[in-house]
């Protein structure tokens, strides 16, 4: 798995890059310390996951990371930060961000890092607890007249609690399958585009 890191202080992305290729599966191709060079660097490169600190001198990550989704959808964006701003995190959220944890915990960056290159989201525990908080609105919506019915309304909330398809089949005694159908009708009813959007349209409207 290839990684491009992007920190402002030197010693930080130096300090990562010993940390993730201590792990013999993460190559770290390359580090920038800018957003214009993790624009270009991410061109270049393509790496598979682009680990990225948020308050960036001239260019903060939220606007690299909204440049680099627009031109590449997939794009595999881990935001990691000294900073628990409720902004922030928000707009990592909105933008389709793949994750945003906090560097203090450095015991959990390679493991978010692999996680997020298998497709999955992460987010450290103090931005889980804040989430609901943030991005409810406080309107109760009627899901029925979206055509959402109540199984679909127990999948939905499953899928906002972070859970996988694995472990919503498991907890519902459902087939995986199943449930990645399941939250295919949701998606296509609610005009949704991924799993991210769905966990904030379910806070904002229950």
């Amino acid at each position: 798995m290839k990684v491009l890191i992007v920190d402002d202080d030197r010693l930080v992305s130096n300090s990562l890059k010993t940390i993730l290729e201590a792990d013999a599966e993460i190559e770290v191709v390359a580090t920038g310390n800018s957003g214009k060079e993790a624009i270009e660097l991410y061109g270049t490169l393509k790496p598979d996951v682009l680990l990225m600190d948020i308050r960036m001198d001239g260019m903060t990550g939220i606007e690299v990371a909204e440049i680099l989704l627009k031109e590449d959808p997939a794009a595999k964006i881990l935001f990691l930060t000294t900073f628990s701003d409720d902004d922030y995190i928000i707009r990592a959220l909105q933008i389709g961000a793949k994750g945003y944890i906090l560097k203090q915990n450095f015991e959990s960056i390679a493991p978010s890092v692999k996680t997020v290159f298998i497709g999955q989201r992460v987010f450290g525990d103090e931005i889980i607890t804040k989430i609901p908080s943030l991005i409810s609105d406080g309107n109760k919506v009627d899901f029925s007249k979206f055509g959402v019915n109540d199984k679909e309304i127990e999948i939905l909330s499953q899928v906002a609690n972070g859970l996988s398809n694995k472990e919503i089949s498991e907890k519902l005694f459902l087939g995986e399958g199943t449930v990645r159908n399941y939250i295919s009708v949701i998606l296509e009813k609610l005009k949704l585009r991924d799993r991210t959007q769905l966990a904030i349209f379910y806070y904002r409207n229950s």
